[in-house]
């Protein structure tokens, strides 16, 4: 898939350094979901979906969700369907992400299907994350290049480019692939009826990152730098009482490093948000099993773990021991067979049990 790469060698030349085109990547490729059924998929409520047209230098940009009569006529010329995160819905897309596991799952994002009639595309833009491009259908001409100049046109709907360079072109036919790091500029125009997938990877800004870490860590406040009150028995009257006393100051200063002095808090803090499913992502409750015999992961569920924690859909567990091994084996296959259940304590059994039952881990039937 990566061109006689092995993925020690892609990461190592290619991941967040410079593009890779492959051609024939899934030989035999065939859109994940055939037309109908990813215009079904467009008019539900809780799915990610946008409409971008183009026509006469004009272009026009909506949210979705979209009826079949909102989408322009198959014949139409240059309009294109986005919809985002698939694989939180269909099974075919969902194991088409999981082929790119060789990356951090914590960096895996989702797959979106961009549907275009003749001429369809997004314009000229970047992306601030990795992205790998897999045609399905159809073809696509690509126009990319290292930019310099970011700056974006100020009179549209859409984040496009105002000075786009173009260095390299390409046309995919399906089954090929390329892969642009972030902030490479690109520009994708169908030449035909097509389909695109796009496997996207997050990549969490440090601002995001550190307000969603204290946010977390503002939860076990107490907890972690205690009950004591500020105490100032040396303070002396003042004629500037608007200034904020410096002992004042430093108190602050302490409690804040107190809270994230706890390595292990902050590790928590960390895999939890790391793990946390999207906002549109919802569980349907399950039955407890008779007998774990075999399981795999719910498509829609993230795990992760770290050296003393297991982090499952936001939630955090210690983990040490065979316990942890088995833990972290779901987490890396996202299933775990007979043999491995068997070597799980009464505990580790317990707790998969309550997570079938909260519709995370679905039982194998007939395994």
């Amino acid at each position: 898939m990566l061109g006689g790469l092995t993925a020690q060698q892609f990461m190592k030349r290619h991941w967040q350094k410079k593009p890779l085109l492959v051609r024939g990547a899934v030989p035999g490729m065939q859109p994940l979901l055939p037309r109908g059924e990813l215009f079904e998929l467009a008019e539900r409520e809780e799915v990610e979906s946008r409409l971008v047209a183009h026509s006469q230098g004009k272009w026009s940009f909506r949210r979705g969700p979209f009826s079949r009569r909102a989408l322009p006529p198959l014949v139409r010329p240059g309009w294109t369907l986005l919809v985002q995160g698939v694989d939180l819905h269909d099974a075919r897309a969902h194991a088409l992400m999981t082929r790119f596991d060789f990356v951090p799952h914590a960096r895996l994002d989702d797959v979106m299907i961009s549907y275009a009639s003749d001429g369809g595309g997004v314009g000229p833009h970047f992306d601030s994350y990795d992205v790998f491009l897999l045609q399905a259908q159809g073809r696509r001409r690509w126009r990319i290049g290292r930019q310099l100049d970011l700056s974006l046109r100020e009179d549209l709907p859409l984040k496009v480019l105002a000075h786009f360079e173009p260095e390299e072109e390409y046309v995919l036919e399906p089954g090929d692939m390329l892969y642009l790091p972030p902030r490479y500029a690109h520009d994708g125009i169908a030449m035909g009826e097509c389909q695109t997938c796009s496997i996207g990877f997050r990549s969490p800004a440090r601002g995001e990152l550190a307000r969603e870490l204290l946010q977390r860590l503002s939860e076990d406040a107490t907890e972690l730098v205690g009950e004591g009150l500020y105490r100032d028995p040396t303070q002396s009257a003042t004629s500037t009482p608007g200034a904020i006393p410096p002992g004042l100051r430093r108190f602050a200063q302490d409690a804040l490093r107190a809270s994230l002095k706890d390595g292990a808090a902050l590790d928590r803090a960390l895999g939890e948000y790391l793990s946390e499913p999207k906002a549109n992502v919802w569980f349907e409750a399950g039955a407890a099993p008779a007998m774990l015999r075999s399981l795999t992961l719910d498509r829609r569920t993230r795990m992760m773990y770290d050296e003393q924690h297991v982090f499952i859909n936001g939630e955090s567990y210690r983990a040490s021991g065979r316990d942890a091994v088995l833990m972290r084996l779901l987490a890396d296959r996202r299933a775990l067979d007979s043999q491995s259940l068997a070597r799980a304590s009464a505990a580790a059994r317990s707790l998969l049990t309550s997570w079938c039952e909260a519709g995370w881990v679905q039982i194998e039937e007939g395994v």
